[in-house]
């Protein structure tokens, strides 16, 4: 069968598919990009935008092609390169665009649910990919992704913040070089404001300008059961994987880069909530986790609440500085706590927070560092290659699985059970404060205790108690013929 007919019958990546690689780029040759998503927000504009704006501005780069199921979105790119005289050719559907031969590369800034599909299919094509943050919809699908990645001998580069930061990397290997006696743990900050997205009354209609068959893909088709069905994905665990895995997985992945760690954690807990509004969201908007990697754990963050309930009116998003909490003086970010002192983005502190060193190796661009390789066909030279991505995302995973099967606890019962751990009974009992703060009374707003989980990281499937519960979140049902089989 034909790889277009077959793509349009079913496209179950499960079955394996001959196809020859795009050409091999000379030094002289433009890489040709194509855009797949390009509105994310509810009003127009998002990630797509800027990577068409960011690959524009590189030498020897062409943005040949936009994509998006939301004709709105897509038109107004479109009507762009219109106004600069640029040729560029536009789809709604991108398995068309897969099947262009004048197409090099692809940047995916789709929602999570379609990230790894994505990047399997580029790859069978024989497309190098750029992929946006969080690399994978949930555990299973992101080692597929890797092993397309392989088979296909295709460029996938996976976009975490930190990695193109030469003064972090510089930080990590200052701690880890024993510079401020040994590293205790790696904590990571994502306090970033969160509103409530609203409660409606019943389903409510999708955008006529949107194809939402093919905006659903592998995840349920189901009425839309909130007000906006852009951007609010990302609270939904059909479609995202709540702030954990939108803006914290930057700083999880840089925890992790920053442990050395190269496989994932033998055990996870997590602790946490959807507090202080009765809303269509269903992830936690406040989450502690701990990650338990020897000899020095992962902890994490995340709060979408202000210092205190004084700042939850108006939009208080407009000023993070004065409305939400900081960490040793971070708000989102990385920090190696070590036993004389911590790092965190560019400096080395001590114990009384005094900074002591200060980094200053470069930054690199990951979209330059992802063209340079599509032409050297180095995939080892890419700042965040698949396997990085897929790694970090499954803490983001492992972390959320953890909470979503855990149940609603009391402080003591939460106290008791995480009593052994000193590192994440601290970091709960400043999430008590910080609630407090809140005015958010326990009693009547139960946090979740999830169970602590133990993973066998060579088969990446939990094993032990609740491993039956955990497994099944591993994976999804796919919709088909959206589906991600055992084999790419």
């Amino acid at each position: 069968m034909k790889r277009r007919t077959f793509l349009k019958t079913t496209l179950a990546v499960g079955t394996t598919l001959s196809l020859g690689c795009s050409r091999v780029l000379g030094a002289n040759d433009d890489v040709r990009v194509a855009t797949i998503g390009i509105g994310s927000f509810v009003k127009i504009g998002g990630k797509g935008r800027g990577d068409v704006r960011d690959f524009r501005k590189i030498a020897g780069v062409r943005v040949v092609g936009l994509c998006d199921c939301d004709t709105k979105h897509l038109g107004y790119e479109r009507d762009q390169f219109a106004k600069r005289n640029e040729p560029v050719k536009t789809f709604v559907d991108f398995r068309k665009l897969l099947d262009d031969r004048e197409i090099d590369a692809v940047t995916i800034t789709t929602p999570n649910h379609w990230h790894a599909l994505m990047t399997i299919m580029a790859c069978q094509a024989g497309k190098d990919v750029f992929v946006q943050k969080p690399a994978s919809h949930n555990l299973f699908e992101g080692r597929k992704m890797v092993e397309a990645a392989r088979k296909y001998k295709r460029i996938v580069q996976t976009t975490h913040s930190l990695r193109n930061s030469g003064a972090a990397e510089e930080a990590f290997e200052y701690a880890r070089a024993g510079k401020l006696g040994k590293v205790l743990c790696a904590h990571g900050i994502n306090y970033k404001p969160r509103m409530s997205i609203g409660k409606v009354d019943g389903p409510r209609p999708t955008p006529a300008t949107c194809d939402y068959d093919l905006w659903c893909g592998p995840a349920p088709k189901k009425p839309l059961m909130r007000e906006y069905l852009h951007y609010d994905w990302h609270w939904d665990w059909d479609t995202g994987d709540g702030d954990l895995g939108n803006m914290g997985i930057h700083f999880m992945d840089g925890c992790r880069w920053g442990l050395g760690q190269n496989e994932l954690p033998k055990r996870v807990v997590s602790i946490g909530g959807r507090l202080a509004y009765d809303d269509d969201g269903q992830t936690p908007n406040t989450l502690i986790t701990l990650l338990d990697y020897e000899p020095a754990p992962l902890i994490f963050e995340v709060r979408g609440l202000p210092k205190d309930a004084s700042y939850r009116q108006g939009d208080w998003r407009k000023s993070v500085d004065q409305t939400m909490d900081t960490y040793r003086g971070v708000r989102t970010g990385s920090i190696l706590r070590c036993e004389g002192g911590h790092v965190s983005r560019d400096t080395a502190y001590d114990n009384d927070g005094r900074p002591i060193e200060k980094f200053t190796r470069n930054r690199v661009s990951t979209k330059q560092n992802f063209i340079d390789c599509v032409r050297s066909r180095r995939s080892d030279q890419l700042t965040s290659e698949s396997l990085e991505g897929h790694l970090s995302c499954g803490l983001v995973h492992l972390a959320n699985i953890s909470y979503r099967i855990g149940r609603q606890a009391t402080p003591d019962a939460i106290r008791e059970a995480i009593g052994g751990e000193p590192q994440l009974a601290e970091t709960f009992a400043r999430l008590e404060e910080h609630l407090a703060a809140n005015r958010i009374d326990l009693a009547k707003e139960s946090l979740v205790l999830g169970p602590v989980l133990t993973m066998d990281p060579r088969t990446e499937r939990f094993v032990g108690a609740f491993s039956k519960e955990a497994n099944a979140l591993i994976s999804r049902e796919y919709r088909e013929p959206f589906v991600v089989g055992e084999h790419v």
